[in-house]
């Protein structure tokens, strides 16, 4: 059996193993795949892995011996599913491997804005605190999270982690979802001091002191962040989005920086990825990017590396776990 790992360097940059493989066939591994590259890559091959490449119609209906193929991520729009089906390819995703990792990264974009560490740490190193009068000094406004109004959007796994933590510093959660049943469950399990309140979108941008995205990508929610959302936001609000780019007109976003309607946006995710030289976001003001690597923590990975496997044992043996087509 020729098992073929499209572009595993991200999941794997060196500190893990893809040998874990090989139990099942023979396994050929690529750092990366370009699109004219492809094809040829896995024309003969019966299993396929990948993270960010994409699979069509017309390459899937030329691999003739591909049973299954495994995405390592939890979003699966690179492949073609409805072909898949047809196709009689089984495909599987990742689920609810990064709750808590993506949950602590919206923390720490949000104390980036709140106490400013990096920045009062390289005034230290500077000499700063050596030249300073005074035992200790401040070069922003410095915040507490404590009764700080935080807004939900989208309430899976993640949002229910982070809406735990923010409860635990004494924050006030609110949620807008279009499923309301999540909410009603959660409360029911939640001490009282956890407990979230639904409100409308419209509500949610006008109270929160901070907005945190946490819904997949549709075609009905793309760029709902725009120049009209942004327009009901409470002045001095920060946003943070570690779910996907698309969810935010980053032109708007930008514009709402500068007039200093936003206080604040923190991302982990743009629309266009690697980020292009002509981003909106290049050099805003008050933006805190990191290189999508809220999901990146070696534990999370390792949990994902497990979870891949286990998908593909369980196909083998005709027990199929986390298809998704």
């Amino acid at each position: 059996m020729k098992i073929v790992i499209l572009d595993g360097h991200a999941l794997n940059p060196g500190d893990l193993s893809y040998d874990v493989f090989k139990e099942f066939g023979e396994v050929t591994y690529y750092e990366r795949t370009s699109p004219e590259l492809t094809l040829e890559r896995i024309i003969d091959a019966d299993i396929v892995f990948l993270n960010k490449v994409n699979l069509t119609r017309d390459i899937l209906s030329q691999c003739k011996n591909l049973k299954y193929i495994g995405v390592f991520a939890t979003g699966y729009n690179v492949v073609d599913v409805s072909a898949a089906r047809d196709l009689g390819i089984v495909v599987t995703n990742i689920p609810s491997y990064s709750t808590m990792a993506v949950a602590q990264s919206v923390f720490a974009l949000l104390m980036e804005f709140y106490n400013a560490v990096s920045l009062h740490s390289k005034s230290v190193m500077d000499g700063e605190w050596i030249s300073s009068k005074d035992f200790c000094y401040w070069k922003v406004p410095l915040t507490e999270l404590y009764q700080k109004k935080i807004g939900l959007v989208g309430f899976g796994s993640i949002g229910q982690r982070v809406a735990r933590i923010a409860s635990s510093f004494g924050m006030q959660v609110s949620v807008y979802t279009r499923n309301s049943q999540k909410i009603s469950d959660y409360n029911k399990t939640a001490r009282d001091d956890e407990k979230v309140t639904e409100v409308t979108l419209d509500e949610l941008l006008k109270n929160s002191d901070i907005i945190s995205l946490h819904c997949p990508l549709t075609n009905e929610n793309q760029k709902m962040i725009n120049i009209e959302s942004l327009s009901k936001i409470k002045s001095g609000a920060i946003l943070v989005n570690t779910a996907r780019g698309g969810l935010v007109d980053e032109s708007a976003v930008r514009k709402a920086l500068e007039e200093k309607k936003l206080a604040g946006y923190a991302c982990d995710v743009i629309s266009e990825e690697p980020m292009k030289k002509d981003s909106p976001l290049l050099g805003a003001p008050n933006c805190i990017i990191t290189p999508h690597i809220a999901w990146a923590a070696k534990e999370t990975r390792i949990k994902l590396l497990n979870i891949a496997v286990e998908n593909l044992r369980g196909f083998l043996n005709g027990k199929i776990v986390n298809q998704v087509n």
